[in-house]
């Protein structure tokens, strides 16, 4: 698919994923959850490829696209190799999202070679790092990504442990990077973590479980009768 491509504007992007092995997976109801979140003022939805196609007939808003898959040589598996940024691109996203972690792809591919081969398919496609550290979105922005998002921090083993949102973490990629435009997503449950995250001052924000995925909503509540 070639073409222009929207840019997410600045606001609220809400992530309408569901994983394989979740109550809602594989009954197509992402659609109406996007069309739910467009209606309450997301700016763009963030969103499995597969996901993709139904989805954009409920909404009109920019899409951030990605494919979810595990190899056993590698622990990335947001749109790990050549294939799946092929899915992202055929899927219509305006956006393809990958893991730029600084870990080893399968097969040995580098975020460079993945870059180019994007690049080649759809010249006009953006492209979003879900980064880690510092380090890995320093190189992301150097690269040439247009977005730079948080979505890794505290789910490597670089970062385990850290709390998020990591508001210091936030302000200094803000200081920092000089082309790409910086997404928070990670950890964002409650409306003053929000208010938190506004003042680093970032281009969008994700929000994806506390919108999307009622089970994990459920939990967060039974979780206080467990303390009874």
């Amino acid at each position: 698919m070639r073409g222009t491509h929207l840019t997410p504007p600045r606001g609220l992007i809400v992530s309408c994923q569901s994983a394989e092995g979740e109550p809602l997976y594989g009954l197509g109801l992402m659609r109406y959850m996007a069309r739910a979140a467009v209606e309450g003022g997301a700016v763009a939805i963030r969103a499995l490829a597969e996901e993709i196609p139904a989805i954009r007939e409920e909404v009109k808003v920019p899409v951030i696209g990605l494919v979810k898959r595990a190899y056993a040589d590698s622990e990335v598996y947001i749109t790990p190799t050549c294939k799946e940024i092929d899915e992202v691109i055929l899927s219509g996203a305006d956006v393809v999202a990958m893991d730029v972690t600084g870990r080893p792809r399968p097969d040995g591919v580098s975020t460079e070679e993945l870059i180019a081969y994007a690049k080649e398919r759809d010249p006009a496609i953006l492209l979003m790092a879900d980064c880690d550290t510092l380090q890995n979105a320093l190189e992301a922005d150097a690269l040439g990504f247009d977005f730079v998002g948080t979505t890794m921090r505290g789910y490597t083993s670089a970062t385990q442990g850290i709390s998020i949102p990591d508001y210091g973490f936030l302000h200094e990629l803000k200081k920092r990077l000089n082309y790409a435009k910086l997404i928070a997503e990670g950890g964002i449950w409650e409306r003053e973590q929000l208010a938190r995250v506004l003042e680093a001052d970032p281009y969008a924000v994700v929000i994806g479980s506390a919108i999307t995925r009622p089970k994990n909503i459920t939990q967060r509540f039974t979780e206080l009768f467990d303390r009874l």
